[in-house]
């Protein structure tokens, strides 16, 4: 044996190894084990059951409120549309929710009627990062009413009926058109991984301002640190976004 060699000492395992080795060379250990996981998971599966029932109660109760409370702005933002161009008050379009299932997501009407037909007359005048969103300030298509009710956010009021049945919440990521979602990355993707909700962490954060990608990684972060009470705290910053209408056209 060479001398100078200094001899390899192994090094002994962690006590929690150890531990779940002997546990497990039993049956009864085995057994133990089994039943420690089970009751984990069942209390991991009850904590999730409770948040989202917690989420669910938050949302419609919300929602009925906001639609109550907020019907004289429906009767007269309803009434203003019509007298503009006599055209439809309410608009529907196929968004994509939950883990991709598409469901119809109203609007009150703040373009005009032909609106998508000349979208595609003026997509080279994009100026949102990324490609896969639209967005214009001086956007041609937008009425004279719609520029107002856009700005403070009225427009988004008849979602609270999508929240009321549950094809969104008060508060997720916004629901994209299928053809956004074509564009999207698989990282971007996990958006869908939440309910989509009428305001989100980049509503809040500065609206339209916010490139695509800026959008994404707020997304994923609220999807990441999801909770009622960060709910609450969002759905109390969006009131000040929404009066000062900062970063929304």
């Amino acid at each position: 044996m060479d001398h100078d060699q200094t001899p390899i000492k192994s090094t002994p395992p962690p006590d929690y190894a150890i531990d779940y080795w002997v546990r497990s060379s039993t049956a009864g250990g085995r057994l133990r084990l089994r039943l420690r996981l089970q009751t984990k998971l069942f209390l991991w599966k009850m904590t999730l059951f409770i948040a989202h029932g917690l989420k669910r109660v938050l949302d419609i109760f919300g929602a009925s409120v906001a639609l109550l409370g907020a019907s004289p702005i429906f009767a007269v933002t309803a009434g203003l549309i019509k007298r503009e161009d006599r055209g439809p008050v309410f608009f529907k379009q196929s968004r994509v929710g939950y883990r991709g299932k598409l469901f119809p997501m109203w609007k009150f009407r703040s373009m005009v009627v032909n609106a998508d037909a000349i979208k595609d007359r003026l997509k080279e005048q994009n100026e949102m990062q990324g490609g896969v969103l639209f967005k214009m300030k001086d956007d041609p298509r937008i009425t004279k009413v719609g520029k107002f009710i856009r700005k403070y956010s009225i427009d988004e009021l008849p979602q609270f009926w999508n929240v009321l049945v549950g094809d969104m919440s008060l508060v997720g990521p916004r629901p994209p058109v299928p053809k956004e979602v074509a564009e999207y990355s698989a990282e971007e993707r996990q958006r869908l991984l939440a309910k989509p909700g009428i305001t989100c962490l980049w509503q809040v954060s500065g609206r339209s301002e916010i490139d695509f990608a800026g959008q994404v990684r707020l997304d994923l972060a609220y999807i990441r640190s999801s909770s009622v009470w960060t709910d609450l705290k969002l759905l109390f910053l969006t009131i000040p976004a929404v009066l000062m209408g900062k970063g929304a056209y």
